[in-house]
């Protein structure tokens, strides 16, 4: 039979912590939105993104300032001149200074996609939201009149509504929102009517919290994330939808420059090898599609619940 140890004093080592300090939560706690620009920050391509849409606000806002010509202005005797140090994205067919025109239009097309996301986003969130909460019949005869306007080819109403207008920025806003708003009310509809059986909406239904009150408080907050991504996947689908009646001469009236109207003035300058002139609304219009779309898809991966940390 083994012998039994002898434990002694000296075998042991007293615990010295503090028992408050052990309790102690070493890691903070970090808040939804906290946790998903986190996860967002270390995506970097969504990054890039980002900061390709900021770079490209910024240039809007002073690009047409760097130089001293104006987006107008006309001079045959410069007519066609390539990127140069005097002209640093080169002149058109009718001598105006590229450069400045670019960011001219990028002044124009933003603004017309900021502004389609948004009023798709004002409306599709009240129309799917009212018909989720109100359900029932209600539910039904809104649903199918989204879905009769949705089944309308979306540039084919664009371009119809755009030849029974006049021609301006506003007009081109209104003939994309018209059917626009649709998605995102099937997307807020989807969304609400899962978040319509849980507790605390029914909380507040038996409290007699009215439906406005609901979808302003609760709704919207718990929905904001896929809506969020919704929009800045808008954003660069009303540029390039802006950018096809522009081209088509449905665009804004001359002399003011988007995008859009720069590609279609480019293309009688490309028979006798002025490439550059179609490269540079191009290469932007391009640009700002690749930034909105890795940034969308970087924001709906950091705002995916299910991946939190």
């Amino acid at each position: 039979m083994e012998r039994e140890t002898a434990f002694k004093k000296e075998m042991f080592v007293r615990d010295e912590t503090n028992r408050q300090e052990a309790e102690k939560i070493s890691r903070p706690s970090v808040s939804y939105w906290s946790d998903a620009w986190g996860r967002l920050k270390e995506n970097r391509l969504a990054m890039t993104g980002l900061l390709i849409i900021v770079l490209l606000l910024i240039m809007a806002i002073i690009g047409p300032h760097l130089n001293e010509y104006s987006y107008y202005e006309q001079d045959f005797a410069k007519k066609n001149l390539p990127p140069n140090a005097e002209h640093w994205f080169g002149t058109d067919a009718a001598g105006r200074d590229l450069f400045t025109r670019a960011w001219h239009g990028a002044r124009i097309s933003l603004f017309i996609g900021f502004m389609a996301a948004l009023i798709d986003f004002v409306i599709g969130v009240l129309y799917g939201g009212i018909s989720a909460l109100r359900g029932g019949r209600t539910d039904h005869v809104m649903m199918r009149i989204a879905e009769i306007l949705y089944a309308i080819p979306y540039m084919l109403m664009v371009i119809l509504i755009m030849i029974a207008m006049k021609r301006g920025i506003w007009p081109i806003i209104v003939a994309m929102t018209i059917t626009g708003w649709i998605p995102m009310a099937r997307l807020v509809r989807g969304q609400v009517l899962q978040l319509k059986e849980s507790e605390f909406v029914q909380a507040a239904l038996a409290m007699g919290a009215k439906m406005g009150w609901i979808l302003r408080k609760h709704m919207i907050p718990n929905t904001f994330g896929p809506i969020l991504v919704n929009i800045t996947l808008t954003v660069p689908t009303a540029i390039f939808a802006e950018a096809t009646l522009s081209f088509l001469g449905l665009g804004v009236p001359a002399p003011q420059a988007s995008w859009g109207t720069l590609a279609s003035d480019a293309l009688g300058s490309i028979l006798v090898g002025n490439f550059y002139q179609l490269f540079v609304p191009a290469i932007l219009i391009s640009l700002t599609m690749f930034a909105f779309n890795v940034f969308g898809d970087g924001l709906r991966d950091a705002l995916d619940p299910r991946l939190r940390k």
